[in-house]
């Protein structure tokens, strides 16, 4: 579905029937895409895109090459795990965590 403004598109992705037009009727919105930026922007909710296609929705072809990158595709495949593993992220969060443990069991110096 076209959104944004006369030479400023942006687009959303939706599942509606195929018979209804372009911008017409749809069922639900399932992410955005905005070409214009350099790299485009492209927000899926991965879980309500995969949901549509294993009831049988039929992706255009941006459509699906969108799903691709988003990852919605390989999920639906089979080929990718449904949740990506939080290792990276958990690890990020513990350094902190150290640093400040590390400093309230280092002894304290006074001025005596």
């Amino acid at each position: 579905m076209r959104m944004g403004k006369k030479k400023q598109p942006t687009y959303r992705i939706v599942a509606a029937d195929a018979r209804s037009p372009r911008n017409g009727r749809f069922i639900e919105i399932v992410g955005t895409y905005d070409p214009r930026p350099d790299p485009s922007e492209i927000k899926v909710d991965n879980d309500k895109a995969v949901d549509w296609l294993r009831k049988g929705a039929q992706p255009t072809e941006r459509v699906e090459k969108l799903l691709k990158v988003s990852g919605a595709w390989d999920v639906f495949k089979g080929n990718a795990p449904a949740a990506p593993a939080p290792a990276p992220a958990a690890s990020a969060e513990d350094a902190p965590v150290d640093a400040e443990a590390e400093a309230a069991t280092e002894p304290a110096e006074t001025d005596a």
